[in-house]
């Protein structure tokens, strides 16, 4: 095969991911603004059918981002970049299935005793898989994110301070377990709020632009 065949080849995989890029584009988009609207409705509303739904659209979206982002890279960092869409994606699934694990406990309540309540999720304990493992993810994709000048560098960094802040919160609610402490509440209302909206409406319409 000639050089200028091989070049050809890697125009033309290029060329058919941008339909999907921009798609994920506008996936991502959806999911800054729906993680704005699961912290409004989990913080401030306090409603759990609202939350549960935004949370669970949120893992839905999110793997088609993690899909485009990480299919940029395989032919320049094949290794990471399948290694950040496994962390990425189980990530996704957590924050999917744990969302529908609690809509399905708002629309029905199941008669569950105090001691019952306050257990782990068995598939999702302390938020593992939705902050541990999705901040791992998020990390290895801010790190490729900034090994192309095609994204701006500003979000690779915003990504890495996400990455920081979702690990910490996992490691806060295993340890210190109260809900209300500083170190939970801030990381968390830091990221729901700001940070999480910002960075993936800014992916997006990165992806957007092809």
């Amino acid at each position: 095969m000639t050089t200028q065949s091989v070049v050809n080849q890697h125009g033309d995989i290029a060329r058919s991911a941008i339909p999907f890029e921009r798609f994920a584009g506008l996936c991502a988009i959806i999911a800054g603004v729906g993680s704005l609207l699961y912290s409004i409705s989990f913080i401030l509303l306090r409603n759990a059918s609202l939350s549960a739904f935004f949370l669970l659209l949120g893992g839905f979206l999110s793997l088609t981002v993690f899909v485009a982002v990480s299919q940029r890279f395989l032919q320049t960092h094949a290794a990471f970049a399948r290694w950040a869409f496994l962390l990425g994606i189980i990530g996704a699934l957590g924050a999917l299935i744990h969302g529908g694990y609690d809509l399905a406990n708002a629309l029905q309540p199941p008669a569950l005793s105090a001691a019952q309540a306050s257990l782990p999720d068995a598939i999702d304990p302390r938020g593992l898989l939705v902050f541990g493992i999705a901040g791992l993810g998020l990390f290895f994709i801010a790190w490729l994110i900034g090994q192309d000048r095609f994204f701006p560098r500003p979000l690779s960094y915003l990504g890495y301070i996400m990455a920081v802040l979702l690990v910490g919160l996992y490691l806060g609610r295993l340890i210190i377990l109260d809900p209300t402490h500083p170190l939970i509440v801030i990381p968390a209302l830091l990221n729901g709020f700001i940070l999480n909206p910002i960075w993936y409406v800014w992916l997006g319409v990165s992806l957007l632009r092809g």
